[in-house]
């Protein structure tokens, strides 16, 4: 397969149905303890790996709140939004991911609606749709990024929030996989890009075995892209990858707060 012709989002389509059928734990779905806590308005939900949202970063009430879960599929988030009340929208590239949403919904009596489709592109929505997008790291399996933000800025109202999570680009310096991170020796330029990153062979194999594709964007597009989109950010956390040994010197994850302002700059 020559590199020009693949469709990034086709493949990752796959990748992540695949990653379903194969029990990743980002698409396991919350059990039903975590749906009645969330009932008694007790809850923690994730943007990154490990460290929970923290409960000022949200409004103060989810009751009617109209969210948007965007590439956030897995059955993981938005179902506790739904148990707190929220009118909640999934929307993810991956019909199994998507999928997952649905089985938590009909367990729990939740409504939850899904929509398929790709994180740059949020047409099916219209302006000023949500007063919250909830992203959780996954624009790192989408080769551009400020698209995203620009799509997430239109389809919320002012004063509308976006909560989002991404990999910090000192990840990719060393490569995604266990063994190059483990001797932490500088391989790849930032932005990185998996396309990039492998011989064709290397990319095929990579394929065979149903990895999605990644993609490490740059401070300027990750941070800078939110604020050119028309945000203020307002809140931001670093995280860490548990399993990897970047970990023990940096953090590997960031998460922003921003607001769309009520008066256009």
């Amino acid at each position: 397969m020559q590199k020009r012709k693949l469709n990034v989002r086709e493949y990752n389509r796959y990748a992540w149905d695949r990653q379903v059928e194969d029990g990743n734990k980002f698409t396991v779905p919350v059990g039903p303890e975590v749906i009645a806590a969330a009932r008694r308005g007790e809850f923690a939900v994730l943007l990154t790996e490990t460290l929970p949202v923290p409960r000022d970063w949200f409004p103060d009430a989810f009751a009617g709140l109209d969210l948007l879960g965007l590439a956030c599929g897995g059955g993981q988030q938005g179902p506790v939004f739904a148990a707190l009340g929220a009118n909640v929208t999934i929307f993810d590239n991956s019909p199994a991911q998507l999928q997952r949403d649905q089985q938590v919904a009909e367990r729990e009596g939740l409504s939850i609606r899904v929509v398929e489709g790709d994180m740059r592109d949020l047409s099916a929505f219209a302006d000023g749709s949500f007063e919250l997008v909830f992203h959780p790291v996954s624009n790192v399996f989408c080769p551009e990024v400020r698209p995203v933000w620009r799509e997430a800025c239109r389809v919320l109202r002012p004063g509308g929030l976006l909560l989002a999570g991404f990999a910090n680009p000192v990840y990719y310096l060393f490569g995604t996989t266990l063994d190059e991170q483990r001797t932490l020796k500088a391989r790849y330029a930032i932005p990185y890009s998996d396309l990039r990153s492998f011989s064709p062979d290397e990319l095929q194999a990579y394929m065979d075995e149903g990895t999605p594709l990644e993609f490490g964007h740059s401070l300027s597009d990750l941070i800078g892209g939110q604020v050119e989109a028309g945000f203020a950010i307002c809140g931001f956390y670093e995280d860490i990858c548990p399993d990897s040994p970047i970990s023990k010197l940096h953090p590997t994850y960031i998460a922003t707060r921003a607001i769309k302002p009520r008066e256009a700059r």
